[in-house]
């Protein structure tokens, strides 16, 4: 017995050990080559699903009317857009005389001196201009606003990080040239993802009292993987620059708000344009049947955005008991409108 047992452990010992790491490391080449591959398809399965629920959107009647009132303010802006190029970023109106003025705007002046002073930036989104603010900063100035400026910021650039920079350089020169230590900053589309970036993640929240965005893709957009650009790429949901911007943002100061429309056909899905965060106070304003480009354009945007800063005290309080107040982002306030009406 013991002969056969020595002759049994001989025989174990002459075959070779079989290393369990090497005998499985083939299925695991398999995994590791086949993971960027399922990742993708998710991706576009994703992709699908939300193209499929944002086309459905858009075939209501009320979007389809929305649609007509986009071509229509398309051509417009179209005529516009070579002046956007032209003059600078605008100024300040000066003096203190007001018997001149309508009486809306003697209105604010009265009431509530310091938030018809106080500087109004205006950030336009890709391949666009400062012109896509032409009726907004007539209703702003209407409205007893009379620091109303907007910036073009170079559309060639590679990486959002470089357009928040110069918006931050932008940002100083108003300060220095009014005299406001904050501002207010209102963005269209990508530039209120440029905003976003500034205030969050470069510390303009020293510097901006409230950020109102509108078609602004807060969470991404699938409509970025049409084209292979840097900066497009940067908007596509889970991209790098967004997982950024979802990061701690403690002890915020500024106030947000942001508009979004269930017929915007930039923002796939829709719902991508609310800004959610927990660190962030927000009031999302669902639009009902409002295209992309109408959005600076529609009378209760603009509407809604010259009630918002006039009724905005220096911490970002209401001050008028008729105001909706800011919510956090979490219970995440919201307002449908079906109005498409120009102001």
């Amino acid at each position: 017995m013991t002969g056969q047992r020595r002759g049994s452990d001989r025989a174990a010992a002459a075959r070779p050990c079989v290393d369990p790491a090497a005998h499985t490391s083939p299925w695991r080449h398999v995994t590791a080559t086949l993971a960027p591959v399922a990742g993708a398809v998710r991706t576009v399965s994703r992709a699908a699903e939300a193209t499929v629920r944002h086309t459905r959107s858009l075939m209501t009647p009320a979007a389809l009317m929305g649609s007509v009132i986009e071509g229509t303010w398309i051509a417009a802006h179209l005529l516009t857009y070579p002046i956007g190029h032209l003059g600078g970023r605008g100024q300040s109106q000066s003096g203190h005389r007001i018997e001149h003025l309508p009486p809306i705007q003697r209105g604010l002046i009265h009431t509530n001196l310091e938030a018809a002073g106080t500087p109004i930036l205006l950030v336009h989104g890709l391949i666009d201009n400062r012109s896509i603010f032409t009726l907004l900063r007539r209703g702003l100035s209407r409205r007893g606003f009379g620091a109303v400026f907007a910036m073009n910021w170079s559309t060639l650039t590679t990486d959002l990080r470089r357009a928040a920079l110069q918006l931050g350089e932008e940002v100083e020169a108003i300060v220095a040239e009014t005299g406001y230590e904050r501002i207010h900053i209102v963005g269209h589309s990508l530039g209120g993802l440029i905003a976003r970036y500034y205030v969050t993640r470069l510390g303009g929240d020293e510097r901006v009292h409230t950020l109102v965005t509108m078609g602004t893709p807060h969470a991404g957009t699938y409509a970025a993987y049409a084209l292979p650009l840097p900066v497009i790429a940067q908007m596509r949901p889970g991209s790098g620059f967004l997982t950024e911007l979802a990061e701690p943002v403690p002890g915020c100061g500024t106030r947000f708000i942001a508009y979004y429309s269930d017929a915007d056909q930039l923002i796939l899905p829709q719902r991508n344009g609310a800004l959610r965060h927990p660190d962030l106070t927000v009031r999302n304003v669902k639009l009902h049947g409002v295209g992309h480009i109408s959005l600076p354009i529609v009378g209760d945007v603009v509407h809604g955005i010259t009630t918002a800063l006039a009724h905005l005290d220096h911490d970002g309080h209401t001050v008028a008991a008729g105001a909706t107040p800011l919510g956090r982002s979490g219970s995440g306030s919201s307002v449908r409108s079906s109005r498409s009406n120009r102001h």
